[in-house]
């Protein structure tokens, strides 16, 4: 805080100090009666406007960054300029001789350093105060070393810096015969600006957004100082006025390190090339026309006149062509929307981030991001001012393209909504392509990944229980063989236990079968294996009688994966409709128009609403699988589950007895349903039909598809 205020209060003193030199120069010479041109051949005018303008842009850039110090080379810049009206106004002051040959030397030799060593570091230095690499240090380093040769030429030359005033002390004789040295410093200063320049256009290509906007600035006002005054370096009798341009370099400084936000500088920029170029193209037409009627016209007004009216009418159709041209250098192809169209979808094979790219390089944006499902892909540095677009595809909004507003502008312009509205098409199209692939990729995975775990699941299943059961019956095979010859009542023993083992392992084989595909749906198909199911569940473990119709409608030959999702959903609901709800009857009907559609409803006294569990999580996840709806939940009459497959083309027969192979079904791996817990009732366990248990005959399915049956 201490360092901040005293760098502040000396920013504050050197300003102060330059405008009480500017203030008394030009109080003292109009005190003295001077007029316009003694003011300006004095230097008071031109030295006086760069000793303010350079001093207090300094103090500003050092009061807010006082850690970057092209605030204090302006400030020296400004003194060295000051102090040129300052001392030759105050040599009229004073009557010695030796004194006013003190203050002719001090006013000689202030400015140069000021042009020749002060603002090229400063440009050097811009934006952020430090050198573009070490490598151009040695640049500084000559800038540095060269410097003096200018004050040099300035001071010695002999000439009075004003009429009535004597000589400096530095005058050096034979000054003529330094001309090749004088040439060379000239030479230099115009190297040292021109370095500054490229130093500044090799920044520009690498800054990021907010560095461009700040480089714009300066490069701006360098290059209509510089048109200014190159042309006149190499001529004798420069005007004085000319140097009137250099204030332009430390305002432009000033603003990009302080405000470089305070309008659209690009605009700026675009409107100053048009008209600088226009009016250099005018000039030239306008020379060549006047030598070229100069012989055909004789009248002086005559010729004018019609040197006018040519210029105007080359000029009309050119400005727009002009205005075209620097505005697509400055805002890219915003006027072109099929042009931007074009080179985004060229890069719509690329993926979403040359996308992003193509769009920010076609209009010259700042920043341009794509949020799609929370990740956004970007391109550029986010600027203050974000500007959020939809992107809707089918009704539904599946992204949002975020736009980074130019330096100046307070929102999207009618021409860039215009081109981004035309973008957004396709990039709805690419973003909602995108974001099937990404499903489809996670549903590969997902399938690759159950069909892993049910390998898995069968490997487990069949090591450690099947596999332990085939062994122990190896053993007792051999020792039944060892001992029938020896000890036949051992034997007839072992065999029993053989017999007893191989019914547990044709019991373990039948579950792993059903874990896979229930056999009753190859052997009875989908309506009958629901009605052998209902059977078994047409007591309860309590005693109980539950009745249970099953109703089937025009049911075609269904994918093997719908009819193992609608067996275990109906399975699972009836079981639930057995262990929870204090029902006398249930219903399970079957319906097939455009989808498949299994309810199943209960005359259970009504509940409180469903709290899902495993088993309600088991039958939603079925249905999800193969793009279905469930819906559960208590009704006024009852318990209710509504499941719905679609049928993309249902086959015009309907079942009849299906006899099915196991190897056709290809639906993903599935585990027996649990029941939900929501529903309170006395549990009951449902125990599967005996391994032995006598298999209901094929020809018992032989009955009409609408036909219904009632289990006690």
């Amino acid at each position: 805080m201490t360092i901040s205020a005293n760098s502040r209060g000396l920013a504050a003193a050197l300003a102060a100090l330059v405008v009480a030199e500017v203030v008394f120069a030009v109080a003292y010479g109009v005190s003295l009666g001077w007029g316009w041109g003694k003011l300006v051949d004095t230097f008071v005018v031109t030295n006086g406007l760069m000793g303010l303008t350079f001093g207090l842009c300094g103090a500003v850039i050092a009061w807010h960054r006082p850690a970057n110090p092209i605030g204090w080379l302006f400030l020296a810049d400004g003194i060295g300029h000051a102090t040129t009206p300052f001392a030759s106004t105050l040599a009229y002051v004073v009557h010695d001789g030796l004194a006013q040959q003190v203050l002719v030397t001090v006013a000689l030799g202030a400015w140069p350093w000021s042009i020749g060593l002060f603002l090229p570091l400063a440009l050097l230095l811009f934006p952020d105060g430090r050198l573009l690499s070490p490598r151009w240090r040695w640049a500084v380093i000559g800038v540095v070393v060269t410097a003096p040769l200018f004050v040099l030429e300035m001071t010695g030359s002999g000439e009075p810096i004003s009429s009535g005033l004597p000589t400096g002390y530095l005058t050096l004789p034979n000054y003529d015969s330094w001309q090749p040295l004088w040439t060379a410093t000239e030479l230099r200063n115009v190297v040292a600006l021109l370095l500054a320049l490229l130093c500044l256009a090799i920044r520009y290509r690498r800054a990021d957004e907010t560095g461009r906007r700040q480089l714009l600035w300066l490069l701006l006002a360098s290059v209509i100082a510089l048109l200014f005054v190159i042309p006149w370096a190499f001529v004798a009798g420069t005007p004085i006025l000319v140097l009137l341009a250099i204030p332009l370099i430390p305002i432009a400084v000033a603003v990009a390190i302080v405000r470089y936000q305070l309008l659209d500088i690009r605009l700026v920029v675009s409107r100053a090339l048009t008209w600088a170029l226009l009016s250099l193209v005018a000039v030239g037409i306008y020379a060549a026309l006047a030598a070229l009627l100069d012989s055909l016209i004789a009248s002086q007004v005559g010729r004018s006149a019609a040197v006018t009216v040519f210029v105007a009418l080359i000029i009309a159709p050119v400005l727009p062509r002009l205005q075209a041209l620097v505005d697509r250098a400055l805002y890219g192809d915003r006027h072109d929307p099929a042009r931007v169209a074009s080179r985004v979808g060229e890069q719509l094979s690329a993926g979403l981030p040359g996308v992003v790219a193509a769009i920010r390089s076609a209009l010259r944006l700042p920043y341009v991001g794509l949020a799609v499902d929370g990740r956004v892909t970007a391109d550029g540095t986010p600027s203050a001012s974000v500007v959020h677009l939809p992107l809707s595809y089918g009704g539904e909004v599946v992204g949002t393209l975020e736009v980074g507003l130019r330096s100046g502008e307070s929102g999207l312009s009618s021409a860039d909504r215009d081109v981004l509205g035309l973008v957004a098409v396709p990039l709805a199209v690419a973003v909602h392509a995108t974001r099937l692939s990404a499903e489809l990729q996670a549903s590969r995975e997902k399938l690759v990944s159950a069909r892993e775990e049910e390998r898995r699941r069968l490997r487990r299943d069949l090591h450690d229980g099947l596999g332990p059961t085939l062994t122990g019956v190896a053993f007792s095979a051999d020792a039944a063989a060892n001992l029938v010859s020896s000890d036949s009542t051992r034997a007839i023993e072992l065999l029993a236990r053989l017999r007893a083992d191989t019914r547990s392992a044709i019991t373990e084989i039948r579950r792993l079968v059903d874990d896979l595909r229930p056999p009753a749906l190859d052997e009875l198909g989908l309506v009958g294996a629901l009605r052998q199911r209902a059977d078994q569940m047409s007591i309860r473990a309590d005693g109980t009688a539950l009745r249970v119709r099953v109703v089937a409608s025009g049911l075609p030959t269904l994918p093997a994966a719908m009819e193992v999702a609608a067996y275990r959903i109906a399975t699972e609901a009836l079981t639930n409709v057995v262990r929870h709800a204090r029902a006398t009857s249930a219903v399970l009907a079957l319906r097939c128009g455009d989808e498949l559609e299994i309810v199943v409803t209960d005359d259970g006294p009504p509940s409180e609403s469903w709290h899902p569990g495993v088993g309600l999580h088991a039958m939603r996840e079925r249905a999800a699988e193969l793009g279905g709806t469930f819906e559960a939940g208590p009704t006024p009459t009852g318990g209710q589950v509504h499941a719905t497959f679609p049928l993309t083309a249902p086959p015009p027969h309907t079942i009849n007895s299906s006899h099915r192979t196991a190897a056709s079904s290809t639906q993903p791996p599935s585990t027996r349903p649990e029941a939900a817990t929501s529903r309170p009732a006395p549990a009951a366990h449902t125990a599967d039909p005996p391994a032995d248990a006598p298999t209901p005959h094929a020809n018992s399915e032989q009955r009409p598809a609408d036909s219904s049956l009632e289990s006690r």
